[in-house]
């Protein structure tokens, strides 16, 4: 089993599909990770805001990989958007993570009714932590089309990939194509929908029978041949290694359209709006 890669337009290239470990406890998180590298996973998806960057960091040190064969994001805290703040709280990440960088950092939030509005000013200065050798690639998460094209303007600099909520009931095509407009990559978070009812629709039931796969994996599978860039969660080693086993197969055309055709537009959305999303955690 290969998993394909992506080239980005920085000119490095990063997995397309990998482990995602939001909401898994520090306490778990070792294991979890730890599980996930030994099936075979390369790519391993987490951030300052999940508070468990030491047990991913101790799972990656257990595993005894190189460090090039492993792929590792995180993202900016929320509460760290102020310029001056954001090399000190990479440095920790590092620190946590065992790494001397990362390949790829992000925005977590683009928290546009925040901090005046100043995303594009975290944005630059993000630019020069991939400048000083702290992270390889740079990017963003939940950015809108004109929070893409805000940066951009601002900076010169486009992001290499922009994190966005997609799945079959919220596919998100303005951002999607707003994302490719800007030469970006789409990763996909929430792939299997958070518990919104893809993986007992009847559509996504029929295209599993007909593959003899399970709901989860058709849907992994049609973000696959979207070429978006996915990262499920999952803390059960069965079901890490059910949601890797997605590349011995291939949906036909009209399974990606009627996948496709059960978006639900904004309705469908199952986390925050981007547009309004304001928090910021108290660490």
């Amino acid at each position: 089993m290969t998993v394909p890669t992506i080239k980005l337009n920085d000119g490095t290239s990063i997995p397309q599909f990998g482990l995602g470990v939001w909401q898994v406890p520090q306490d778990e998180a070792e294991q979890v990770v730890s599980q996930a590298l030994e099936v075979g996973y390369r790519h391993i998806d987490t951030a300052q805001m999940y508070q468990n960057e030491a047990g991913v960091g101790a799972a990656l040190k257990s595993a005894g990989l190189a460090r090039e064969d492993v792929y590792v994001t995180t993202k900016l805290n929320n509460s760290q958007h102020d310029p001056a703040k954001a090399k000190a709280s990479l440095e920790k990440s590092l620190e946590l993570l065992g790494l001397d960088r990362v390949d790829l950092f992000l925005i977590h939030w683009p928290l546009p009714t925040q901090y005046d509005g100043t995303y594009a000013k975290t944005w630059e200065a993000l630019v020069g932590l991939r400048e000083a050798g702290l992270t390889t690639s740079i990017g963003v998460s939940n950015f809108q089309p004109d929070h893409l094209d805000k940066i951009v303007a601002e900076t010169g600099v486009a992001p290499a990939v922009n994190q966005i909520e997609v799945h079959p009931y919220f596919a998100n095509e303005a951002a999607r194509a707003a994302t490719r407009a800007h030469g970006a990559q789409v990763e996909a978070w929430s792939p299997l929908g958070q518990g919104g009812g893809e993986l007992t629709d009847p559509v996504v039931a029929e295209i599993a029978s007909a593959h003899g796969k399970s709901p989860a994996q058709v849907l992994l599978r049609w973000q696959i041949d979207r070429g978006d860039i996915v990262f499920p969660k999952s803390v059960r080693r069965e079901r890490l290694e059910e949601n890797l086993a997605i590349f011995d197969f291939e949906l036909s055309a009209d399974q990606v359209a009627a996948l496709a055709a059960l978006d639900k537009g904004e309705s469908g959305r199952t986390g925050p709006n981007p547009d309004t999303f304001d928090w910021i955690p108290s660490f």
